[in-house]
């Protein structure tokens, strides 16, 4: 008796392909999530790279409202390092303009990067959870195809009076492709998830940095 996919395939019943069809949305959906982030984070990449080299020379040029007109444009919306910049300098103006000491300034710059990093990596993160969820859930959602095709094996049996090769293989076959499809969808989800994790805390580190310079740009301006 043949055994190949397709042979498997035909003789899966309706719930086992409703498995298989809810399995290949889900992978379809993690290679979304992941192509869409890594566009993401490759445009915020881009973005501080055009903008940083600008933000220097105004900075060490005094030029602090300029800075915060470069950081706020639309070509540079997408760049985490021009939003930190941003968020520090528009605090530290706003803290000068209320009458506040220097150093509360600067306490105030160090806490709008701190914020604007904080909303920057959720930014980032967004679709985590589905990806999580689906790496999580995907081989369960197997095994109930999985226990079906159990289910349909031992229907055969009944049906047979036997408890060959023929009367099971319909549904040993159907137990074992939902199953390895759910482990396949799961290794899917859960690899993009960790190399985008991966990448988050390159990010993180160098809005950290970027807050920092920032702060010591402000310090050593007393």
């Amino acid at each position: 008796m043949q055994l190949g996919f397709l042979e498997m395939w035909n003789q899966m019943g309706t719930v086992a392909k409703a498995v298989s069809f809810i399995l290949i949305f889900l992978s379809v959906l993690s290679i979304y999530f992941f192509i869409e982030r890594m566009m993401t984070f490759n445009r915020a990449k881009n973005k501080s790279k055009q903008a940083a080299p600008a933000l220097a020379d105004l900075l060490k040029a005094g030029k602090l409202n300029e800075a915060l007109t470069l950081s706020n444009k639309k070509d540079y919306k997408g760049s985490h390092l021009a939003r930190i910049t941003a968020a520090g300098i528009h605090e530290f103006l706003a803290a000068r303009e209320s009458g506040l000491s220097l150093e509360e300034q600067i306490e105030s710059a160090s806490r709008g990067c701190n914020r604007a990093a904080s909303l920057f990596t959720q930014d980032l993160k967004r679709g985590f959870s589905v990806l999580a969820t689906i790496a999580t859930s995907s081989p369960f959602i197997g095994l109930f195809g999985t226990i079906f095709g159990i289910i349909t094996a031992f229907r055969g049996m009944q049906l047979t009076g036997s408890g060959g090769i023929g009367a099971v293989a319909g549904g040993i076959s159907e137990a074992l492709i939902t199953t390895a499809f759910g482990i396949l969808v799961a290794v899917i989800a859960l690899w993009c998830y960790n190399l985008l994790n991966s990448k988050i805390d390159v990010y993180q580190a160098e809005m950290e940095n970027t807050s920092s310079e920032i702060v010591d740009y402000f310090m050593r301006k007393r």
